[in-house]
Formats: C-alpha cells, sequence, structure tokens
C-alpha cells in the first residue's frame, strides 16, 4: 500500500494537477491519497472538506478508485507539510508550485522549495496539463 500527501491550497488548478498526477502514476487498488490543507488563517473554523480545490482533487481520485483520507493543519505551510508527512509516513509528497519571478521568490520564499529541502521523502511536483 503506497501513502501519498497531496499538499493542498485552495487553487482548483493546483488541486486537479496533483490529484490527476496521483491517480496517473499509482495503482488506484493499492493507493491512499492524504489530502492536507494547511490554515494559515481561519477566522471562519472552516474544516478541510469545505475547501473547494479539497473536494476537486478528492472527486478525482474517489472516482478512479483511491481511497481519500482527510487532513488539516494550522501553521507554516512547509513546516506543517514535512511534519503530516511524517507523522503519517507516507511514501511520496505532492505539491504544485506557482510561476513567481526570481524576485518574488526572494521576497516571499516558496513553500514548494522548502518542501523539498526539508524533507527526505520523494517530493512530485505537478503542473497541469495544457489542452493542444
Amino acid at each position: 500500500m503506497k501513502h501519498v500527501l497531496l499538499a493542498l491550497d485552495k487553487s482548483d488548478d493546483r488541486a486537479v494537477a496533483q490529484a490527476e498526477t496521483v491517480r496517473d502514476l499509482f495503482d488506484p487498488e493499492h493507493t491512499t491519497a492524504h489530502l492536507l490543507h494547511d490554515f494559515t488563517d481561519n477566522f471562519e473554523g472552516a474544516s478541510v472538506g469545505q475547501i473547494a480545490a479539497v473536494r476537486h482533487a478528492a472527486n478525482i481520485l474517489e472516482d478512479a478508485g483511491i481511497a481519500v483520507e482527510y487532513h488539516e493543519t494550522s501553521g507554516t505551510p512547509s513546516k506543517s507539510i514535512i511534519e503530516a508527512a511524517d507523522e503519517l509516513d507516507v511514501d511520496a509528497i505532492t505539491i504544485a508550485g506557482r510561476k513567481r519571478s526570481k524576485a518574488g521568490k526572494a521576497l516571499f520564499g516558496s513553500v514548494s522549495q522548502e518542501v523539498i529541502l526539508g524533507t527526505d521523502r520523494p517530493v512530485l511536483v505537478c503542473t497541469r496539463k495544457t489542452e493542444q
């Protein structure tokens, strides 16, 4: 059994890219997808299942026959992702980076980069396939 952590934010495009990657690369009968959303600000008290991007990813995975589990954290996204991956002892982490300039990365940091450098687990950086 493979366990894959999908670190999801509120972007539908990125969530779909991650779900499609897991669906395409892993055997549905032997995979559990752990959908993680980190709430940096959650004044409304929302839960992970209320995030539209998480629901879209779950639908893609469940339609493919992949078991889905939901997880939520609150804090620094990169630290939360790495800690969740360690606690769940996942086989791989998926992330979907944003396109930023070098200056933007320097000013605001990069969750993707921090996760890649902060774990010894395989990290899949997923992008959405474009129609041709």
